[in-house]
């Protein structure tokens, strides 16, 4: 089964072509970094103007290098959740027009389980049931995967996401937009006890997670250190609040994961590439027994491979939609 998949829920407008939920046939990817870094973050109408300009060119480069035509296809998946309200809604109209124009089932794939799926494309012989760490700019969470459709939240953030707190500190220091990438190369070196920085606990709720007093106590770290003239020791602090959130995303997933008894822990979402953070997952899981799953790096940020991954399984449950499908900013992962 060969399923064109859309995905454009934030920055990248992204189109693939994935056979049978496991092979990717191509995988293309039109990236707008270069844009918003001017802006030092996303900025949605852009956004939203660069998808409508990239998407149709794209879908048909991803079908040049699946070497199809289009009458080869057998379904269109988009992912219609969650995301910035207009770059997903250019994705999700065009794939109800290519669907209806071809003739092809229609797939809604939610884009954290897209994330999730991505660990398919990387390891064949994965299968559910297991405990994934969902962590990008805009989510952070831990799902229980029991199936390949069925998924809920076993615990995650109360207001920053991951992610996003690398962005916002990146920003303050000048290293650009997404902050994950250069916060992480500057980390290396550093001295990740250097400044202490603060690792919130959620009382009541072991597997949640807070990170805006982190984002806080850096911000703060970093204009006292401008107002009184001091230099901070840039490659130790980007090394301590690396380190801070790995103490917080790690010891809630390997507990998730030993409560749920899988003995599989799977990681998802663009902060999975940063580097502490995976080796702090090796470490712990080797330590209790855990085996642990990564994305390939190419995996990790948006693209449309993973939804086209996920549309697969989703099809497999008879999950798909008409023409009157909508987008959603917010969207449940256990809703699909």
């Amino acid at each position: 089964m060969n399923i064109l998949a859309i995905e454009s829920s934030c920055d990248d407008t992204a189109a693939a072509v994935v056979q049978d939920g496991r092979t990717v046939l191509s995988s293309c990817v039109s990236s707008q970094i270069e844009m918003h870094n001017l802006y030092g973050g996303v900025v949605p109408e852009i956004a939203s103007r660069k998808h409508v300009e990239a998407v149709t060119a794209l879908a048909g480069r991803a079908l040049a290098e699946a070497g199809l035509a289009p009458g080869g296809l057998d379904a269109v998946a988009v992912t219609y959740a969650p995301g910035l309200i207009g770059a997903v809604l250019v994705g999700v109209n065009f794939a109800k027009g290519a669907a209806l124009s071809l003739g092809l089932p229609l797939i809604p794939v939610h884009h954290v389980r897209g994330h999730i799926a991505a660990n398919y494309l990387t390891h064949p012989d994965l299968e559910p049931p297991f405990v994934c760490l969902c962590v990008s700019g805009g989510t952070t969470a831990i799902v229980d995967v029991r199936s390949y459709t069925e998924m809920s939240v076993l615990g995650g953030t109360r207001d920053d996401a991951a992610g996003e707190c690398f962005d916002k500190v990146a920003r303050v220091l000048g290293l650009g937009y997404p902050g994950g990438p250069p916060m992480d190369k500057l980390a290396q070196g550093g001295d990740a006890d250097r400044y202490g920085l603060p690792v919130a606990h959620v009382a009541g709720a072991p597997l949640d997670m807070s990170f805006s007093g982190l984002k806080t106590a850096s911000l703060n770290l970093i204009h006292n250190a401008q107002q009184k003239g001091e230099a901070l020791d840039l490659p130790s602090f980007a090394a301590s609040f690396g380190r801070a959130v790995s103490d917080s995303l790690v010891p809630r997933a390997v507990a998730a994961a030993l409560e749920r008894s899988y003995g599989r822990l799977a990681v998802a979402g663009g902060v999975a590439a940063n580097s502490r953070i995976r080796s702090d997952l090796q470490a712990a899981c080797a330590a209790r027994s855990i085996r642990l799953f990564l994305p390939q790096l190419r995996y990790c940020g948006d693209n449309a491979a993973m939804i086209g991954c996920q549309g697969y399984y989703e099809y497999q449950a008879g999950h798909t939609a008409g023409l009157d499908l909508n987008a959603y900013a917010t969207r449940d992962i256990s809703l699909g």
